[in-house]
């Protein structure tokens, strides 16, 4: 169903009248942001994010004890700083469904680093799988969360993909369709994806969250575009070769939503992709987008790839995504048909034209 207008400002009608007289509406894509919790101490809470061109907020991070317990992984930040004249940022996200009534705000678990470290040992267990689910759902019931986000990065082998996929159906049980969203995220490279059943995992999930981003960065020998809609060449990992794979195996399009990031890759001592490089700029070599083009760095596009960079300046060659190449991959996904867009993260897009989740919307819905 398409949001009212009344929330979303740039919610697009087609009411086109044709001979029998019948109205036709614009398909509606979702357009989803991850929040990472700690934004909060970078002056970011709730209500300073434009939510009226977003559909989905997935809530970044609980995490999960050895026993499958899943917890906050800042309480403070989470739950009892005073923000948005409530206690928390969960509580602050939550009240805002009075003023955007058809958000979803989803509780996302894992990531990557420590909190996905104990998934493979806690799925491949019938009780600490069972102690998952439950506390799961606890949080989802004591703050009113729309649903779960499995972000386990990522099953590293058959074993771990079968379990994958009964840790998915346990979950469905507790969090039933329709009241409820189950959704995952998933990287976008068939070396992972393929110890997963994907057309069993979708029969679970309302969404896979593929992480068509992070192509390239300081673990490649050479500089390259870390979130190209299309690859030089057919091996190349891509967005279009991610969405291509997940179709073969079965997934509905609709269930999978491409991922867009609001960051750039810094590549120093190189002015282009396919060179070495002496080290990366940023932190930990990253650059928010809202700080992209870098001071006296020229912005450059590749719209045979979709892909955007910048050179020069304190970042060397940084790729990342620009509104150009957001519109290319909007239209991807509406000729694919595919759910929609989501974005890592909504801290690091720009505010005004430059935005990256407003384009996203906008070309979404384009008459």
């Amino acid at each position: 169903m398409p949001f009212s207008s009344s929330i979303f400002p740039h919610w697009r009608r087609k009411a086109a009248e044709r001979s029998n007289n019948t109205s036709y509406e614009v398909p509606y894509f979702l357009n989803a942001a991850y929040y990472p919790n700690w934004r909060i101490y970078r002056q970011q809470p709730p209500s300073s994010l434009r939510l009226g061109f977003v559909s989905h907020v997935f809530y970044a991070f609980a995490w999960v004890k050895e026993d499958g317990t899943v917890y906050l992984s800042d309480e403070w930040a989470d739950t009892q700083m005073p923000v948005d004249g409530t206690q928390g940022c969960i509580r602050a996200f939550i009240q805002l469904k009075t003023q955007y009534p058809k958000l979803k705000v989803i509780l996302s678990v894992g990531g990557g680093g420590k909190g996905s470290e104990n998934f493979a040992l806690v799925a491949r267990s019938q009780s600490r799988t069972e102690t998952f689910v439950r506390t799961a759902r606890s949080l989802v019931d004591q703050f009113g969360f729309d649903g779960i986000d499995v972000d386990w990065e990522h099953p590293a082998d058959p074993q771990q993909g079968f379990d994958y996929v009964r840790l998915l159906s346990k979950l469905r049980q507790v969090l039933p369709e329709p009241r409820y969203v189950l959704a995952t995220c998933l990287p976008a490279g068939q070396w992972a994806l393929r110890n997963i059943d994907l057309s069993k995992a979708a029969m679970y999930l309302d969404l896979i969250n593929l992480m068509t981003y992070d192509f390239a960065g300081p673990w490649t020998n050479e500089s390259g575009h870390h979130a190209q809609l299309y690859g030089r060449h057919p091996s190349a990992v891509s967005c279009h070769s991610a969405v291509q794979y997940a179709l073969s195996q079965g997934v509905e399009p609709k269930k999978i939503l491409l991922g867009v990031p609001a960051y750039g890759r810094s590549f120093l001592g190189s002015e282009k992709p396919g060179q070495r490089y002496i080290g990366c700029g940023g932190e930990d070599g990253v650059f928010d987008y809202s700080d992209l083009p870098r001071p006296g760095a020229k912005e450059h596009h590749d719209d045979k790839l979709g892909a955007a960079y910048c050179s020069g300046g304190d970042g060397g060659f940084v790729t990342y995504d620009t509104p150009r190449t957001v519109q290319q991959k909007a239209k991807f996904v509406t000729k694919s048909k595919l759910g929609g867009l989501f974005y890592w993260h909504i801290g690091g897009d720009a505010k005004g034209p430059r935005s990256l989740i407003e384009t996203g919307y906008n070309t979404l819905h384009e008459m």
